[in-house]
């Protein structure tokens, strides 16, 4: 199985270095050194990886043959691949490679089918999981705990607890409509009663953060 783990960037000073744009929770394993990788295009590789240190928050990378700023720049844009074996699993329980998730069937906890996952979405705040469903419509999955409780690999399923709306859009919209009827009620004056300080939040009108546990 190949893995893209990281995306050549610029080139770092004169003595054939570049940043690398990592695409893998693992990078002490896939770009460390000595560590040959396949590359696209196929014809600026294979790269064996020489160094590596971190610099100004990014990583640096030297390969075995490339020595200059020039060297280094002709390999800019080129994506390294890693040889995984499809049985490896992350080191973190809670974590998956795309190619374990790719193909899962998708049901709620109470058994209904919602899909399969045909692709993951990468996002700086959280993973989106691609599901398409029996009419071949899509729907996006926040990959976070609270909604997907459960991925069993040996029975090829992700369990889901979908909150209102996310897999029926009527039910978005009522719950949208109550949220905005409550925003009203909460935000007006009681007859006689003083308007709220600037900044201040009417009693009951109070916000609740939402975090994942």
């Amino acid at each position: 199985m190949q893995l893209v783990v990281a995306r050549i960037g610029r080139a770092h000073g004169i003595k054939g270095e570049v940043t690398v744009e990592v695409r893998t929770d693992e990078p002490e394993l896939r770009l460390a050194p000595g560590a040959v990788l396949t590359t696209d295009p196929a014809s600026t590789g294979p790269l064996t990886i020489e160094t590596g240190r971190v610099h100004s928050g990014r990583l640096l990378l030297r390969f075995e043959g490339v020595k200059d700023r020039t060297a280094a720049e002709a390999l800019r844009n080129t994506l390294l691949i890693a040889e995984v074996d499809p049985e490896e699993l992350p080191e973190d329980p809670e974590e998956f490679y795309d190619h374990q998730l790719i193909d899962l069937d998708v049901v709620t906890e109470d058994g209904v089918e919602v899909g399969r996952i045909v692709e993951i979405s990468h996002l700086p705040y959280h993973d989106l999981l691609i599901v398409e469903r029996p009419d071949g419509s899509q729907v996006m999955i926040p990959f976070v705990a609270e909604i997907v409780p459960e991925i069993d690999l040996e029975e090829q399923r992700a369990v889901i607890t979908p909150p209102p709306g996310l897999l029926d859009d009527a039910q978005a919209e009522v719950a949208s409509s109550r949220e905005a009827d409550a925003d009203a009620s909460s935000s007006s004056t009681p007859e006689g009663g003083p308007a709220p300080e600037d900044g201040e939040a009417p009693e009951g009108g109070r916000a609740a953060r939402g975090e994942d546990a």
